[in-house]
C-alpha cells in the first residue's frame, strides 16, 4: 500500500465511481462533463482511486487485469486507503446514524470522503451531499449545483 502526499507538486484528484461509470458506460446526461474534468484535470494533477471505488467499478470486468488495464488507459492509479481515513469513515457513519441516516448502504461514501479529507485532496464527483455534510473540508469538484438533479 502505497501513501500519497496531496501537497505534492502534482496533487491528486480522488475520483468517485459516478464519474468514472459516466465515462465508461456511457451516461447520456454526464459522459461529456465528467469526460471533460477527468481530462482537464489530469493535465495538472494524478488520477486516483481507492480499493472502494475501484471495487464500485469492477462489476462489469471479467478480472482484476481487465479493470487495471482501463484504468491504465484512463491514466488513473489505486492508491490504498490509510488506516485515519478508516477511523475517520466509521466516525462518520456513526455520526451519519445518530442524525437519522436509515441507510445501510451508504459506508462506501465515508470511506471516500474521509480519504479525502485525510489525505487532502479534493474529490471529483456528482453526488455531493454527504460529502458536504460530513467531510465539510473537502474541495468538492462537481457540477453546478442547478444541473444536478
Amino acid at each position: 500500500m502505497s501513501t500519497w502526499n496531496c501537497s505534492a507538486v502534482i496533487p491528486m484528484i480522488l475520483l468517485d465511481a459516478n464519474v468514472i461509470l459516466d465515462v465508461w458506460e456511457p451516461d447520456p446526461v454526464w459522459q461529456a462533463w465528467s469526460s471533460s474534468q477527468m481530462r482537464n484535470l489530469s493535465l495538472l494533477h494524478e488520477l486516483a482511486i481507492n480499493p472502494i471505488v475501484y471495487s464500485e467499478i469492477s462489476v462489469s470486468f471479467a478480472t482484476p487485469a481487465a479493470l487495471d488495464e482501463k484504468l491504465a488507459d484512463l491514466g488513473v492509479v489505486v492508491e490504498g486507503i490509510p488506516r485515519p481515513a478508516a477511523f475517520l469513515a466509521g466516525k462518520a457513519y456513526v455520526q451519519y446514524r445518530r442524525k437519522g441516516g436509515t441507510k445501510s448502504n451508504v459506508l462506501s461514501d465515508f470511506f471516500i470522503g474521509a480519504h479525502a479529507a485525510v489525505v487532502g485532496c479534493a474529490l471529483l464527483t456528482r453526488d455531493t451531499r454527504r460529502y458536504a455534510a460530513y467531510f465539510p473540508g473537502v474541495r468538492l469538484i462537481a457540477p453546478p449545483s442547478h444541473l444536478v438533479k
